[in-house]
């Protein structure tokens, strides 16, 4: 007969965790053995963002102690991994700047950050272990041996959902107020926000369109808004420079070998490989081989062009072509008209204004992304939902805004201010992800679920956020939300 004792010890022995098991051979959080050496990348800088480290002996190879008082907010864009720490060496004043974390001290000089101008910035090199000789660059902290904790340890929590978080420490000194207001007045905050923005865009385009006229200054809206965060500069210049290449009545054909061709975009040589992109890359070189010396003076470097870390559906390729589509039609800025007046107020004014924007098929554009890409297994639409809320918000509904206030119409203003704040939310990105950290404590993107809110979020970062530093100094962002709530739920007087 078996020992009772013997049943209950095996019993009250903890079952294994049989997805901990799989996300461990799945790869879903850095797997590590004590002993094994340096941790991957990634691990590093989640070391470093949550300052898994003794940091009251933080020190320089050169000796100087290291005061880490925000450690920055990580990049998932080209340059350095943390953009606006704010550090302390010694007992001297902060230094704001970049870090770039690399895992073999040597990765400076091999990744070529020294010729880089994006790293100009970097005012601190973290690696594992101190290198074997000095080397010129920003000053190193090796962290190897200021772990809090060992590094299988490390490991395992960083790879939990807790670790993507910012930690509370780290957020903005507004997050707690903010996390206090009821929902109704957080929507009526952002709202607010997103409504002074709203109407500096209308101000911004009516400042243009006295100089350019409306229509102009409304392409140059829209090619700025396709050129999104990495190229609206030369999208701008394009459609400043639409009257020397555009004129009525021009085809399709012609309007997109002109963009491209203007845009310097034409790639010199053929893929030798997609048969589709080189047979449509001749038929746009016939066309501009012909009339590229009449427009040799506008056309615009390659170089100006950030082509990579982006999406492909946001390539200026693909945008180009989207615009020209737009242009071809002699009736787009009368169908725009048609829309506003009849349909703007409408519940459905989302759906109608896609309607509006949305190109016929694109026999290339519809299976490609680029010049060079292969042929798509099914038909993508050369423009999204969530593209049409970034132009609605950034350019048409402030335009037609800035028309209507212009000549006096301020009931038509005021509907399309109420059609602003009912937008749905458009695409979420890296920059309201990380507002939503700092300033709202993590929630979710159905939280912020309006245009309106999500473009005051944003005006709160440029306005405030921008203007301090990551340690919050001097913001009274904090103090300004306080004294809103305590004012906006304090009874009437008797």
């Amino acid at each position: 007969m078996r020992d009772p004792r013997h049943n209950s010890n095996r019993m009250a022995a903890p079952a294994a965790n049989f997805y901990a098991e799989w996300r461990h051979r799945c790869g879903a959080c850095p797997a590590l053995r004590e002993g094994s050496g340096a941790p991957p990348e990634s691990l590093l800088q989640s070391i470093w963002q949550q300052q898994r480290l003794r940091r009251d002996r933080l020190r320089l190879l050169d000796g100087r102690a290291v005061r880490v008082l925000h450690p920055g907010f990580l990049n998932r864009e080209g340059g350095p991994d943390f953009r606006g720490a704010v550090l302390q060496w010694e007992d001297g004043s902060p230094v704001n700047g970049d870090v770039e974390v690399d895992v073999d001290a040597g990765g400076w000089r091999a990744h070529g950050h020294a010729r880089n101008p994006a790293f100009r910035g970097v005012i601190l090199h973290v690696v594992w272990q101190p290198p074997r000789t000095a080397s010129p660059g920003p000053p190193v902290l090796a962290v190897a041996n200021a772990l809090d904790a060992p590094l299988l340890e490390l490991a395992t929590w960083l790879g939990t959902e807790a670790s993507p978080a910012l930690p509370e420490s780290l957020r903005g000194r507004c997050s707690a107020p903010l996390r206090e207001l009821p929902v109704d007045s957080l929507r009526q905050l952002l709202e607010q926000a997103g409504l002074v923005r709203f109407q500096g865009k209308a101000r911004q385009l009516a400042a243009r369109a006295r100089n350019a006229g409306w229509e102009q200054a409304l392409w140059e809206g829209l090619f700025r808004a396709l050129g999104y965060k990495h190229n609206p500069w030369p999208m701008q210049r394009l459609a400043e420079l639409r009257p020397r290449w555009h004129g009525d009545g021009l085809p399709l054909a012609t309007l997109q070998r002109r963009l491209l061709g203007i845009a310097g975009l034409l790639p010199a040589e053929l893929t030798r490989a997609q048969r589709d992109a080189d047979d449509y890359l001749r038929r746009l070189w016939d066309g501009w081989w012909r009339e590229r010396d009449a427009f040799a003076d506008c056309q615009l470097p390659r170089s100006v062009w950030r082509l990579h870390g982006q999406r492909p559906d946001n390539h200026p390729q693909r945008r180009l072509a989207l615009a020209a589509h737009w242009l071809s039609r002699s009736a787009f800025t009368d169908e725009l008209e048609s829309w506003c007046e009849r349909h703007a107020r409408a519940e459905d004014a989302p759906e109608r204004l896609a309607a509006v924007l949305q190109p016929r098929a694109d026999h290339f554009w519809s299976r490609h992304l680029t010049l060079n890409s292969a042929v798509s297994t099914r038909p993508r639409a050369l423009l999204g939902a969530a593209r049409v809320t970034d132009l609605a918000a950034n350019v048409i509904l402030p335009w037609f805004a800035a028309r209507a206030g212009q000549g006096g119409n301020r009931e038509l203003v005021a509907a399309l201010e109420a059609a602003y704040l009912r937008w749905p939310a458009g695409e979420d990105n890296a920059v309201l992800r990380l507002a939503r950290e700092r300033l709202l404590g993590g929630v979710s993107a159905r939280a912020v679920r309006t245009a309106a809110m999500q473009q005051g979020l944003l005006q709160v970062v440029r306005d405030f956020c921008d203007a301090s530093n990551a340690i919050c100094e001097g913001c009274r962002f904090p103090e300004l939300v306080g004294a809103w709530q305590r004012t906006a739920s304090s009874p009437p007087p008797g």
